[in-house]
C-alpha cells in the first residue's frame, strides 16, 4: 500500500504563495489518480484538486480553481499543489490523497488512502 507524506504547509499572508509536496514510498504513484485534499476545523474534509496517471486531465473544486495547481512527478513519486493567491478561508490541514486505481472521477470519489496532513494557515 505505502506510505504518502506531505511537506511545505506554514503560515502565509493572504495573497501569499505555498508549493505543497507529497513523496510516496512502497507502491508507485505512476499507476493511481491522485490528489490533495483539505479540513478545515469543524469542516468535513473535502476535494481540492485531482490528476490522472499520465497528468494529462486535472480537476479543481470551484474554490480553488485559477488559484492553485496540482501536478506529478511519477518518476520522482512526488505530488505537488501549488498555491497561489491563498485566502483566508484555505486555511485547513492539507492531506495527499492516492485513489483505489487509475480512474479519476467527478466529485473526489475514488480516493481511499492518505498521508498525515500538512497545516496550511492564512491571515488576514
Amino acid at each position: 500500500q505505502g506510505q504518502l507524506v506531505e511537506s511545505g504547509g506554514g503560515s502565509v499572508e493572504a495573497g501569499g504563495s505555498l508549493r505543497l509536496s507529497c513523496i510516496a514510498s512502497g507502491d508507485s504513484i505512476s499507476n493511481y489518480c491522485m490528489g490533495w485534499f483539505r479540513q478545515a476545523p469543524g469542516k468535513e474534509r473535502e476535494g481540492v484538486a485531482q490528476i490522472s496517471t499520465d497528468a494529462a486531465t486535472t480537476n479543481y473544486a470551484d474554490s480553488v480553481k485559477g488559484r492553485f495547481t496540482i501536478s506529478r512527478d511519477n518518476a520522482k513519486g512526488t505530488l505537488y499543489l501549488q498555491m497561489n493567491n491563498v485566502k483566508p478561508e484555505d486555511t485547513a490541514m492539507y492531506y495527499c490523497a492516492r485513489a483505489y486505481n487509475a480512474l479519476c472521477v467527478e466529485n473526489f470519489r475514488t480516493f481511499g488512502y492518505y498521508g498525515q496532513g500538512t497545516q496550511v494557515t492564512v491571515s488576514s
